[in-house]
């Protein structure tokens, strides 16, 4: 199959040599609503788009621009096309790292986000820990952070069908690109 995968929409994507046009947000809400969070671990079947979803949801809320709002939608993006690795590994994989990060950049100018600064990635980071803090308290009633982070929001995690969370994120996306005059979802 040489060094590349085939994605939902049958498009020939290379994670090493990514290329823009190979970016379909068909691809990316469908590969992350089967994508499990934690590894797997949790009570039940819960997925990295659900978590967006939630990430979304919570930067709207708080009344953060349509491009922070975006951003937590798009932040696992690159998961759809090279997976994940659970944090405790992969902060020792630097190659890995690097080829998340030019992959998650190229998603972001996709979109046209790829201007965020350092404020606003903060923000980002922020709303991922403090929904992941509450994952892990509602799906493993385990605190993994010392300090209880805050969110306004009532996240769902829920066990949905994959479907129905690969729709919302579809949803999610056409609504902000709606408001921006930027209808195309490929």
């Amino acid at each position: 199959m040489g060094d590349y995968i085939l994605t939902f929409s049958k498009i020939k994507f290379y994670p090493l040599e990514p290329v823009m046009e190979d970016i379909s947000m068909k691809d990316i809400a469908h590969a992350l609503s089967l994508m499990t969070r934690a590894n797997g671990h949790f009570a039940h079947f819960y997925s990295v788009a659900q978590h967006s979803i939630n990430c979304f949801r919570e930067a709207e809320y708080r009344g953060y621009t349509e491009k922070i709002q975006l951003a937590c939608l798009l932040h696992d993006a690159s998961e759809s096309y090279i997976s994940d690795i659970t944090r405790p590994v992969k902060q020792n994989l630097p190659q890995y790292h690097q080829m998340e990060e030019k992959l998650q950049g190229m998603i972001y100018k996709k979109f046209g986000i790829d201007d965020l600064d350092q404020e606003e990635e903060q923000v980002i980071c922020e709303i991922d820990d403090a929904m992941l803090y509450y994952e892990f308290l509602e799906l493993m009633g385990y605190e993994i952070f010392d300090t209880t982070p805050s969110i306004i929001t009532k996240p769902d995690f829920s066990e949905r069908s994959f479907l129905s969370v690969e729709e919302e994120f579809l949803l999610c996306f056409h609504q902000l690109k709606v408001n921006s005059n930027e209808i195309s979802i490929c």
